[in-house]
């Protein structure tokens, strides 16, 4: 009893002749050979994004508080974020320290700084700490009259 099949003792070349396919839409010789390709309306032909669309610029700043500014011209900065804890799902502060650069030494422990991305000033700086206006202050009321220049007709009938 033979282990081959009878078909692999036959010669290569009779399964040639028949395993030839003839089209004319393999390998793009097709003159509507443009059509075969799939495309899609929502993919343009140039990579880049709309020009009217701004880029995206996520993670680009960040705030915190300022907890080291001993060195000169560096401030160490704390930022809090809020991310779920992986267990509990709970909402979780984690906080992380950057290295920030601060060119006049205006920041004292405490501030509250924006730190904006930029190119690596040093191996562990790559922020710039930037002044935050404080939060909670009162808004100034500006008196309506004075931004007309012209005094209301209510005003004048008091008189």
């Amino acid at each position: 009893m033979s282990l081959t099949s009878p078909l692999l003792q036959l010669p290569l070349s009779q399964f040639k002749k028949s395993l030839t396919i003839s089209s004319p839409f393999l390998h793009g010789s097709s003159p509507l050979s443009h059509l075969s390709k799939p495309s899609s309306s929502i993919t343009s032909p140039n990579s880049s994004p709309p020009s009217f669309l701004p880029p995206v610029r996520a993670m680009r700043s960040m705030q915190g508080k300022v907890v080291c500014s001993a060195n000169d011209k560096t401030v160490s900065v704390e930022v809090t974020r809020l991310a779920p804890h992986p267990k509990y799902k709970r909402r979780v502060r984690k906080k992380k320290k950057y290295q920030a650069h601060d060119p006049l030494n205006q920041f004292q422990v405490g501030d509250f700084v924006q730190l904006e991305k930029s190119k690596p000033i040093s191996k562990t700086k790559a922020f710039i700490a930037v002044p935050v206006p404080p939060r909670n202050q009162p808004k100034v009321k500006e008196d309506e009259n004075k931004e007309l220049g012209l005094p209301l007709q209510s005003s004048l009938q008091e008189s």
